[in-house]
């Protein structure tokens, strides 16, 4: 698969992961902006590059009204969540919660943005954040493979 944009007709969205090193990937999107992701130091395991996609879809959301009306002061997202391993070895992650620390000017600007956090928040998790939707509504995955036989075995 390439990494492409889709029309606004075909609703596809895609990312190409390719394997750097051992438990090293990088994702890379249409645009070419690029994540390297995994185990080891100074990556982010594919769990936690979850909860930070949960986190941004947000962010963006309540960034960008935010941000016609007042440049925050602090704008922190915390996301957590709790692993859970099922009877069967199965693991899945549970409970994600998503905490914003904000701060805005002491002006009428930053207090309207204040105002709007709350709304802006339900609108996101409601309507607009597609990440937190999917999580829980839930979405197929389906895998396939193409394996390509070694020419020299």
């Amino acid at each position: 698969m390439t990494a492409q944009n889709s029309t606004a007709d075909d609703g596809q969205r895609r990312v190409e992961v390719t394997r750097i090193t051992e438990n090293h990937y990088r994702a890379r999107a249409a645009s070419g902006a690029e994540v390297d992701f995994g185990r080891g130091e100074g990556l982010m395991t594919p769990v936690e590059l979850l909860l930070a996609a949960v986190a941004g879809c947000s962010a963006v959301d309540l960034d960008t009204v935010i941000s016609r009306r007042t440049e925050p002061e602090r704008f922190t997202i915390g996301s957590a969540g709790v692993k859970v391993v099922e009877e069967d070895d199965a693991s899945r992650m549970d409970d994600i919660r998503l905490h914003f620390d904000l701060a805005f000017p002491d002006d009428a600007a930053g207090r309207q943005a204040a105002k709007m956090v709350e709304r802006l928040l339900a609108l996101s998790h409601d309507r607009y954040c597609t990440v937190s939707r999917t999580i829980e509504h839930g979405a197929p995955v389906a895998m396939s493979a193409e394996v390509t036989p070694d020419p020299t075995a």
